[in-house]
Parts: C-alpha cells; structure tokens; sequence
C-alpha cells in the first residue's frame, strides 16, 4: 500500500504524541512540519526527523504533501482546513471540528467541492475500551439500549493550566473541552442525534488563577461552565450529559453508563483509549468485567490520520469523518441555544454511525 505523505501544522505541546505516533504506521509518513513560529517547528523536525521545517502558507501548497494534520487552537481550525483542501489535500484536524457551525459546513462543502477527505478528532473511540462497548452493544449484551449518562465534573483549569484563560471564553468551556469525547463516543455507540436541550449557566463571572506563572491574573468568564443536557437519539435511546467545571469539591460520579433492555454497562473515559468495561446483567446482583475485545489501548493519537489513508488507499469511510465531528459540534452548540431559548434544539444535521474496528 502506498504511504501517505503527511504535513503537520501546529508545533505546540500536543504535536508530540502525534510526531511520535505517526513514526509507527505504516501507512503514513511524516515529510514536513510547520508553525507560526519557525523555530518551534525546526526543533520539532530536528526532534523527530522530519525532513523539512516550513511556513504555515508553504506546507499547505506543498505538492508532495497527502494529509495535512491540524493541530492549532480551535479559533485556526476553520482558516487553515479550508486552505488545506482548496489545494487538494486531505485534512485531519484536531477537536473541535470548528469554533461555529458556519465554520463547520464551510469545511465540509469545501471537502465535497474538491474532492477530499476531512477527518477530526477525538479519535479515541477507536480504542480497545469503546469498541469493546460497541462489540457488546452489537451482539446485544445489554438488549435494547434505552439510556446513556455521561458526567465530566471538576473545578476548573485556573488551579492547575499555566494558561487557562482560553477555557472560559467563546468557543471554551466544559461543553467545547470535554463534550467532542463523550458526543463522538455516544454517537459511535448509538448512532445520530435527533434533538437536544439543557441548562447552561455561568456559575462565576470571573475566576482567579492560582496556578503559575500568571497567578493571581483575573478572568472574565464569557461562556457557560456548567451544562446539563438531554440527548434524544434518532434510535429512541435517551442520553444525559453534564459537563461541569464548578465542581469545586469533587465528584463520584461515573464517566459513563448504558442501560439497555437486558442490562447495563460502565463505560470507561472516552479521553482514554482504553480503560474498564463492566456488564451487569439483569438479574445479577454483580458487575462482571469484560476483557477488552481490541487493541489500541495506550496514547493511540495519530490512528486518526493512520485509519484515514488506510481508507483512502481501500476506498472506504473513514471513522473519525468530518460529518460526524460536525454532527458534534452541532450538538454541542444545541445545548447552548435550547438553554437560552427555553426548548428543545433540533438537530439540522446526522451522519452514518463508524464502522467498528476488527476485533483482536
């Protein structure tokens, strides 16, 4: 199979595991990288040896390039895919998708305009603890699925992120940070969404950071920080998802759990790869835990991109598709516009549930 050829824009922390990653599919290969800064994206390709270090416009054009990989902050996502694939390249950029939903479809129609694939993150839905969940749900484990709950609670980044301010404004925000996780992995499991409401409320109006270097610093809060939805599947089934960083004290709370017609499952963090699976039948009084039917249960970041020049190569979707992380992303803004209208928000979008990945 030939070897896509990948670009990699964004030179910030997260591009590490990405750079590591990618050296070890065999269907990519990493040929350039590029920053706003110059010299971060030198030291990066003189870290991982990559061949060549280039300005953001100069990847983008560069012929010999496949995939371009955008890593920058959400608030670039839109700019630099759009370019990306307005020069026939096929994009994998990381989550959100976009910061709004006219981002979004303009991505998507440029996508279908030229020709090329667009992929997003999260992508650890392919790991070996939700497809492990998606192998039980098919075989009808738990029978029918009727609910699904997910719970992302905590205090807040001022007490620990050198630079938090960027989660408390538009486009930030429990919903934005955590949501694509857990959205990406209810839809994988059961399939689109059909509607969504909630409560969305900013809890404070400013937080002071406490973490260094900028501690002491004052932010004015401009997005909510604590959002209680309601997911109604086009499937029947019926989801719950909190997502908080008002949770000053703590929680107990599980990441997720479904409950179908013959029994429940605990589902683990969809920000992992891996993680505990447990099905309780109905009629029994204790959890049993499942063996993880699949691999990929480590820092997988990267088997993304790997999966979609695989299906580039066979002519087939890909799993993490632009229309999904679109669907998400939709969503997302869903809570946020039933809450402030007082009713329910009806999905405009849907997407084909991933294929399943093989199982060992």
């Amino acid at each position: 199979m030939k070897r896509s050829k990948v670009g990699i824009v964004g030179c910030g922390n997260i591009s590490k595991i990405y750079f590591t990653n990618l050296k070890s599919y065999p269907e990519v290969e990493v040929v350039a990288c590029a920053d706003l800064d110059l010299e971060r994206a030198k030291a990066r390709a003189a870290e991982f040896d990559v061949p060549k270090a280039m300005q953001v416009d100069e990847l983008l054009a560069d012929p010999d390039i496949d995939i371009v990989v955008n890593l920058t902050i959400p608030q670039a996502h839109a700019q630099i895919c759009i370019q990306a694939m307005e020069h026939g390249k096929h994009v994998y950029v990381e989550k959100p998708l976009a910061v709004t939903r006219e981002e979004g479809l303009a991505m998507l129609e440029t996508a279908r305009r030229h020709g090329v694939r667009l992929a997003s993150a999260p992508e650890t839905f392919l790991g070996g603890g939700i497809q492990t969940v998606r192998k039980l749900i098919d075989e009808g484990a738990i029978g029918t699925p009727i609910s699904v709950t997910g719970f992302v609670m905590f205090g807040g980044h001022e007490m620990w992120h050198p630079d938090p301010e960027f989660y408390y404004k538009v486009g930030g925000g429990p919903m934005f940070d955590m949501g694509p996780y857990y959205l990406t992995a209810f839809v994988n499991l059961l399939g689109p969404i059909r509607r969504v409401t909630g409560s969305a409320v900013i809890s404070y109006p400013e937080r002071t950071i406490t973490s260094q270097p900028k501690h002491g610093q004052v932010i004015k809060v401009e997005t909510p920080t604590h959002i209680a939805g309601v997911i109604d599947f086009e499937s029947g089934a019926v989801g719950t998802l909190i997502t908080s960083f008002d949770t000053k004290g703590g929680s107990t709370l599980p990441n997720i759990e479904m409950h179908g017609s013959s029994g429940s499952l605990l589902i683990p963090d969809p920000n992992n790869f891996g993680g505990v699976v447990k099905l309780r039948k109905a009629g029994s009084r204790d959890w049993e835990e499942i063996p993880l039917t699949h691999g990929n249960t480590d820092n997988n970041r990267g088997i993304g991109v790997a999966d979609m020049a695989r299906a580039i190569a066979e002519d087939r979707p890909h799993r993490a598709s632009g229309e999904m992380a679109y669907h998400v992303l939709e969503a997302m803004h869903g809570f946020h516009v039933a809450s402030a209208e007082g009713k329910h928000y009806i999905m405009q979008s849907t997407c084909e549930r991933p294929a399943p990945m093989d199982a060992l």
